[in-house]
């Protein structure tokens, strides 16, 4: 059974969203502030994160970092505001995704199903794969750049660079399109699962992030249209 952390600190939506994901088929454990979520955190390693951004003790992005510090588990945020502020300082402090509350169920639950698939991920395993993925085994180089989709490994210069599950599909998808442009939907399509023109800042944050691990000049930023991989 997928095990969740839900930190949290108004108990009734704590309690209404943990009853909704247990229905669903979850496991989920449950913080009030972000201390106690970081405790619960190292002891029970759950599958995926859901923080509220508005937190006692540690805030949601306070926790999201440290968290970050030694996992890559998937993380979703939770926003009361829907504050541009809230959203970037998450989305930098390394989460995966963010949701404004209060939020539908099944748009809860499917974004939660998102990051669970992103996480396990492997090139091939699903029904719809990326362009060229009949060489998905062959390591890829781009500059002092090595990607092996099949161990889902990326090392810079021989040194291994630890990429969240997201971070990995993003570049697989560069990958799989070497030279090409990615619009900023697309990619919000193929790696957010979104079914809808989402939030364009969670793919221009997580380009950001990608380049600082991979070399800011192996991505470039095609003005108006979106990014591609430099060959």
């Amino acid at each position: 059974m997928t095990h969740l952390l839900l930190v949290e600190d108004d108990e009734v939506i704590r309690d209404t969203v943990r009853l909704m994901l247990e229905r669903y088929g979850y496991a989920v454990s449950v913080a009030g502030d972000g201390l106690t979520g970081l405790e619960v955190f190292r002891e029970r390693r759950p599958d995926l994160l859901l923080l509220d951004v508005m937190l006692p003790e540690l805030d949601g992005i306070g926790l999201c970092r440290r968290v970050r510090e030694s996992s890559l588990v998937p993380i979703l945020m939770m926003s009361a505001r829907g504050d541009a502020l809230d959203v970037v300082s998450g989305l930098e402090a390394g989460a995966d995704d963010y949701v404004i509350k209060p939020v539908e169920s099944a748009v809860l639950v499917a974004r939660i199903r998102s990051l669970l698939r992103r996480a396990s991920f492997p090139p091939g395993a699903e029904s719809v794969e990326p362009a060229g993925s009949a060489q998905q085994r062959d390591v890829l180089t781009f500059g002092d750049v090595e990607f092996d989709p099949g161990a889902m490994e990326v090392r810079r210069a021989g040194r291994l660079v630890a990429l969240t599950p997201t971070e990995l599909r993003l570049l697989w998808e560069f990958a799989a399109n070497p030279g090409l442009v990615l619009e900023r939907r697309t990619l919000l399509r193929n790696v957010w699962d979104y079914s809808w023109d989402g939030d364009r800042r969670v793919v221009d944050l997580h380009v950001q992030r990608l380049r600082a691990k991979i070399g800011a000049e192996r991505i470039e930023t095609v003005r108006g249209f979106g990014y591609k991989l430099r060959r």
